[in-house]
This record gives C-alpha cells, structure tokens and sequence, in this order.
C-alpha cells in the first residue's frame, strides 16, 4: 500500500514546528522597569588573601532581583605566585580607569564600587539595603537575545553623551589554589565578568542601540550598564538570562 504520499505532509509539518519551537527557544527578551538596578562592581584576584570574604558576599547577591552584581577579576597580583584565571587586562583596565575617576592614590583588592563610588562598608551589609540607581537620570533599557547576537536598545534621555559596556557573567566557578596567598584553598565565584566590552559614547538625546555576538551555545548571562562617557558612573543597567 503506498503510504508514503500521505505520511510526507505530516512529516513535514511536524519538522516545521519543531524548527519554530528551536526558534522561539532561542529568542528572549527583557526590559528595564521603573526602578533601576543598584550595580556592585567587585574588584578581586584570587591571588589576594583577603579577597575570599568578599567574593562570598557577592554570592549573596545572586538571587536579588534588585541588584546587578559583577565581578571584575584584576591582574596584578599575579605575581605573588598564583596566576588569577579570570583575570584580564581589560578587567584591570577598568579598575585603573574608576581610580582616576574617583581620585584615589592606588588600586587595591577587594573593592566594592556601589553605583560607581568606593563603597568601604560592604561587609555584611544586605542585598534590601542597597539603593539603586537614580530613577530621574536612567534612560529605558531594552534587551534581546536571537540566537548568538544580543542587542541593547537605549531609549533617548536628557543630556550630552552617554555611553556603555557589555558584560558576560559566569556564576559557580570553582578553583583549586595551589600556590600564592591562597594555596590550599577551594575558591568559588560567582558573577564573574568573563568578557568586559566597552561601547562608545553616543548622543543621549538621539538615544542608541549596540549588539554583542556570542559563542554559539553559549548560556551566560548578559548585562548590559549605561554610563557617563567615561564609562565610570553608571546610569542603568540590566541583565539578561535566557531559559537554557
């Protein structure tokens, strides 16, 4: 009996929902609200002994909804006998980059910048307590993942220029210390900054859009931080994580 004529259109619909499916999977999509993200920036190494403390406490922040946590591995500390794998130059850079801008005599680890000011009083401070950004000054933030390519559409907003970064985040990395201020022991991380992508300045008034392009497959969490044009003062910011 010839069944195959019949059965091809069924295939054939069957695939083509299969392939909408594999589609709609790879598109997601988020918008900032009214309330703008407080943004923690950690400045640690895994070659500084009392780094440890404060990586763990940037852990907690991991399920607030009002918090954009990063955390930017640095450099220079290598040299005490444990190179940090997480660290990069243009990580380092950044923490270079907020010292001038904040007018202080060196760089130092750990460093908690809150909302782009040196914030000292981290230590067992909570998530609730921790006051976003100003809502006046932040520009409405539309992020959109499609397959491997992420884009950032900024809403237009009073002022000069503005202007941004990408930052892709990895949370439970584990590192077995074996050598330096730190040997012996198991450190764990989370919100670690894994790619750090500066974006040029931009008219606020005219507003802006920008694209980060992934590996394929990849399942980071992406953020995206709207800044002065120095890059140094946040004004918004958002995160976005795609259903794996």
């Amino acid at each position: 009996m010839p069944t195959t004529p019949r059965a091809l259109p069924c295939l054939l619909a069957i695939t083509g929902a299969l392939l909408t499916a594999a589609a709609a999977a790879q598109t997601c999509e988020v918008r900032s609200g009214a309330r703008p993200l407080a943004v923690v920036e950690l400045y640690t190494s895994e070659g500084c002994s009392s780094c440890p403390p404060a990586d763990r406490w940037l852990s907690t922040l991991k399920t607030q909804d009002n918090v954009l946590a990063l955390s930017f591995h640095v450099n220079y500390w290598n040299h005490l006998g444990w190179r940090d794998p997480f660290a990069t130059p243009e990580t380092t850079a950044r923490q270079y980059r907020l010292k001038e801008a904040l007018g202080g005599k060196y760089v130092y680890t750990p460093q908690v910048v809150l909302n782009g000011r040196d914030h000292r009083s981290w230590n067992g401070q909570s998530a609730s307590s921790l006051i976003g950004l100003p809502a006046a000054a932040a520009p409405a933030l539309h992020l959109r993942r499609q397959g491997n390519v992420v884009t950032a559409q900024i809403a237009s907003a009073p002022g000069t220029d503005l202007a941004g970064y990408w930052a892709v985040l990895q949370d439970g990395l584990v590192s077995k210390v074996t050598r330096g201020e730190n040997a012996g022991e198991d450190l764990r991380h989370d919100h670690v900054v894994s790619r750090y992508q500066p974006v040029p300045p931009w008219s606020a008034a005219q507003g802006g859009s920008t694209q980060l392009t992934l590996p394929p497959g990849a399942t980071q969490r992406v953020a995206f931080v709207v800044t002065n044009p120095t890059l140094t003062q946040p004004v918004q910011a958002l995160v976005l994580q795609c259903p794996t």
